[in-house]
Parts: C-alpha cells; sequence; structure tokens
C-alpha cells in the first residue's frame, strides 16, 4: 500500500509543475495548448507501441472510444486552465482550479461511482469538501490595500472575472476528463471483464495512445476555430511547450494507473493528483516571482493547508469513516 500511495503522488508533483514549465515555456494560451497535446501524443504513442502492444493489451473500438473522448473534453480542460493563468496568474489560477477539482472530482466518483456507500461517509466528505472551498477561498483573497477604486481596480476585476470563467469551464472539462474511464464501465460500455485486467492497469494504459490522439484533436479544434491563433500554432512556442506536455502525461499516466489499483481508486488517485496545489502555489510565488503582501501569503498558507487536508481526508475517507 505504502508504494502504491508514493505512486499515487507522482501526479502531484508532475502536474503541479505543468503550470510554472507552461510559463517559462512562454507562448499563447493556444500554442501551449497545442505543444502540451504534442508532447502527450509522444508520451501516448510510445505508450502504446512499446507497452500496450508488445503485451498483446487489448485495443477494441470501445476503448477507442474512450480514450478519444477523454482526450477531447481534457483539453477543453486545459485550454480553459492555461487562458485562466493568463488573467490569474499561477499562484492564484492553479490552487483555485485545483480547488474546483477536488471537489467536483470527489462528488462524481462518490455520487456516480458510488465510491461512498453510508452515510458518515458522506457527513465527513461533505466537511472535507467544505474545507477545500474555505482554502481556495482564502488562497484567492486580495490585498486589502489594494481594494482601491479606479481604473486600475476594474481592470482587476475585469481579469479576474474573465479568469474564473476559464476556471468553470476548465474544471467542467477536466472533471469528465477524471470520471469518463471509470463511469463508462459503471454504465457497462467497458466490460468489468476488461476493466480487471492486469489489475486495471491494462484498461487504463491502453486508453493513454488513443487519449493522446484526442488530446490533438481538441486542441486543433479549439485552437483554430475558439481561440483564432491558427496563423501562429506551429511558432517556436508550440514546440517549446512539447515538454510541459512530457511533464503531464508523466503524471498523467500514473494517476490513470493508481485510478485502477483497487487498493486507491478513483477518489484517493484524483484527490492525490491535486495535493500539486503546493507546487503551483509556492511555485509561481517563488520561482515565477509573483507578486503578494504578508497578508496574502497568510491567507495562502492557511488556505493551502485547509485544501491540503480536506483532499487528504476525501483521500482516505474509508479509514476517517
Amino acid at each position: 500500500m505504502n508504494a502504491a500511495i508514493l505512486l499515487a503522488l507522482v501526479p502531484a508533483l508532475a502536474w503541479g509543475s505543468v503550470g510554472l514549465v507552461n510559463t517559462k515555456m512562454g507562448g499563447t494560451a493556444g500554442q501551449q495548448t497545442l505543444g502540451m497535446t504534442f508532447g502527450a501524443l509522444i508520451f501516448g504513442l510510445a505508450t502504446m507501441f512499446f507497452f500496450v502492444m508488445p503485451r498483446h493489451i487489448e485495443l477494441n473500438s470501445h476503448i477507442w472510444v474512450v480514450g478519444v473522448v477523454s482526450g477531447l473534453v481534457w483539453a477543453v480542460g486545459t485550454a480553459g486552465q492555461f487562458l485562466a493563468i493568463k488573467d490569474l496568474g499561477v499562484s492564484l489560477a492553479i490552487p483555485l482550479s485545483t480547488a474546483g477539482q477536488i471537489v467536483t472530482n470527489a462528488l462524481m466518483a462518490a455520487a456516480v461511482l458510488g465510491e461512498w456507500k453510508t452515510g458518515k461517509m458522506w457527513a465527513i466528505g461533505a466537511v472535507s469538501i467544505i474545507a477545500v472551498v474555505i482554502g481556495a477561498t482564502l488562497i484567492s483573497a486580495r490585498d486589502k490595500a489594494k481594494n482601491s477604486e479606479g481604473i486600475e481596480a476594474e481592470e482587476r476585476t475585469k481579469s479576474m472575472t474573465k479568469g474564473l470563467i476559464y476556471l468553470a469551464i476548465s474544471t467542467a472539462g477536466f472533471m469528465f476528463y477524471f470520471v469518463l474511464p471509470n463511469f463508462l464501465n459503471k454504465i457497462g460500455y467497458i466490460s468489468d471483464a476488461i476493466k480487471a485486467r492486469g489489475n486495471g492497469v491494462d484498461y487504463m494504459t491502453a486508453i493513454v495512445g488513443p487519449q493522446s490522439i484526442g488530446q490533438v484533436i481538441g486542441a486543433f479544434l479549439i485552437v483554430i476555430f475558439v481561440l483564432k491563433e491558427s496563423e501562429i500554432m506551429f511558432k517556436l512556442s508550440t514546440w517549446k511547450n512539447i515538454l510541459t506536455g512530457l511533464v503531464w502525461a508523466t503524471g498523467n499516466i500514473f494517476m490513470f494507473i493508481s485510478a485502477a489499483n483497487p487498493d486507491i481508486g478513483q477518489t484517493i488517485a484524483t484527490t492525490f493528483s491535486q495535493l500539486g496545489i503546493i507546487v503551483g502555489t509556492f511555485g509561481g510565488i517563488y520561482l515565477l516571482g509573483e507578486k503578494k503582501s504578508s497578508y496574502q501569503m497568510k491567507l495562502i498558507a492557511i488556505g493551502t493547508i485547509l485544501v491540503v487536508i480536506g483532499a487528504i481526508i476525501i483521500g482516505n475517507i474509508n479509514s476517517f469513516a
């Protein structure tokens, strides 16, 4: 179990670094999204050709559908997150995105996948979710000294509103991406026999290749038709963000493997993966130099602790209940 927990924490390190890496690589939200999917495609095809196919793991049409669709909704989540980072900064966008994903993923896994089976589990889960929400509110608090009226304050409000809208879209995309593989098994689209092979690892790794293709398709559609960046989508910044995709893909495969492991499960895997809030929040402040007042730093520290505590309780809800 200890080794399984350590593997489940790999996505936190990898995904917590994504906002830092893509900010360093530069580019528009469209270039970052597309470049990231290219990196994910390299990783996904390598997984398919060098792990899945040599082991004769099943790659039927249903698995392709699960992979491609989850990749498409992931692209929506990623583009929304990168747009939010432009308006809010890494140290604010990542923790808010993380908190939203913890709450929605926990509720989806509990209500839709049936992982919370008793009233006590629901009560503890509800308290934990409240802790996460309060923590996210504290992390996003503005400096009291900067609440003055005027053009500058108005611009900040507009930017904050835009960023929050992008985050809501992003959270919805990531929620469906996380829950889809297990949900389609629950409704019978993917058989229990296929899902159970190799302790669940075969099914989850089989998805990765098709998923990466769905990610690239989704990214192209978003960049061309939504962001209108077709003229600049193959500039240098896009290729630099392949590194962002490789970092993300490392976390992705460990998350799916952990979600498939009976000792971990969907709720623990997705919750632990969101502990990258620590990397994203403090990395943005100390590595990227995003300015925060001492007042904000106190609230951020308290908020981060609340989010982490809430996430840990949700992730280990069977022990607490």
